[in-house]
């Protein structure tokens, strides 16, 4: 199938060939990073501007170089230092950037739903880097990306969520995606931090983190994001790592080659023990790796696509 959205928003919009193509996409594009030169001139004389309102350096830096490796333009507009600071609107800021003759605006906003409103208002590409609890879309990408490369597919897999559910926009994503692709996903967190309703997602809730590792193929464990927590509401971090901490003896009870996973930065002795997030089931380095390559796909599709939808406007 060929790829016709000029944006990527989520995953809850994409069907399952969508996705599966992306995914192809991205693998072959993984190669481009093992060569000697690491590039490729697929975006030679597009320009890509990362527009980020909230504090990032995984993402941030992954699209910063998927971009430079299709030989594109980049720059990066961090709002601490912009106009935003003066009162911009992201409508306003969307549509100067715009101007300046842009192909393509990735933009992290911690509204939800930021991302969909700034496409509605350019014709530039809008590529959502995360926007608020709602959707993080190329993490959730390359998390499944990385589940196939390691495991050889997706259909059928048992891949567990652990950790802050409520406020966490990659485990929608991931949701999305996973059952899109035909796996079973179960969520597992203390109940403050499951949202109301989520089993209408189609996903199996537990608070018991041995039952979730049980059958489990893969763990994606999620930060817990202590900033948000302006009600106090979070357990308190050592009471956290004892019932829901990721550790070398709950692993033993577990898959032997159980998967395990976290989108970053990771809280260590709070989400997972250092033994864990270092030790040979974990594939969280491969993570950030392949974003790379998913980021390069995705950046590719849209651009050909909105290409695509500029000259069918102009015949």
């Amino acid at each position: 199938m060929n790829w016709t959205r000029k944006d990527l928003l989520g995953l809850e919009e994409l069907s399952r060939e969508e996705i599966e193509l992306v995914l192809a996409t991205a693998e072959s594009f993984k190669e481009v990073s093992t060569r000697e030169i690491k590039k490729v001139p697929a975006l030679r004389g597009k320009t890509v501007v990362n527009l980020f309102y909230e504090p990032s350096t995984r993402t941030r830096v992954s699209f910063e170089v998927a971009a430079k490796r299709l030989s594109a333009d980049v720059i990066t507009i961090l709002t601490e230092t912009s106009s935003v600071r003066k009162g911009e609107t992201l409508i306003d800021t969307g549509r100067n950037i715009e101007a300046l003759k842009v192909d393509i605006i990735v933009v992290r906003n911690n509204y939800s739903g930021a991302a969909a409103m700034l496409a509605r208002h350019v014709k530039a590409s809008v590529v959502n880097a995360g926007d608020g609890w709602h959707e993080h879309p190329t993490q959730a990408l390359l998390d499944i990306f990385t589940l196939k490369e390691k495991l050889g597919k997706i259909t059928g897999l048992n891949v567990s969520i652990v950790g802050d559910i409520a406020h966490s926009r990659v485990a929608r994503s991931n949701i999305w995606g996973l059952a899109k692709l035909g796996a079973k996903v179960t969520v597992c967190a203390p109940a403050i931090l499951i949202p109301p309703g989520i089993e209408k997602m189609g996903v199996k809730v537990t608070h018991d983190i041995d039952a979730a590792l049980r059958e489990a193929d893969a763990v994606n464990v999620l930060r817990m994001q202590f900033e948000r927590d302006e009600e106090s509401v979070f357990p308190q971090q050592l009471e956290y790592f004892k019932k829901f901490g990721i550790t070398e003896e709950r692993l033993e009870r577990a898959k032997k080659n159980i998967i395990v996973m976290h989108p970053g930065p990771i809280n260590r002795g709070i989400e997972m023990s250092s033994g864990v997030a270092d030790g040979a089931n974990s594939v969280i380095l491969e993570q950030v790796t392949n974003g790379i390559a998913v980021r390069m796909a995705v950046l590719f599709l849209v651009a050909q696509a909105n290409e695509q939808i500029k000259n069918e406007n102009t015949d």
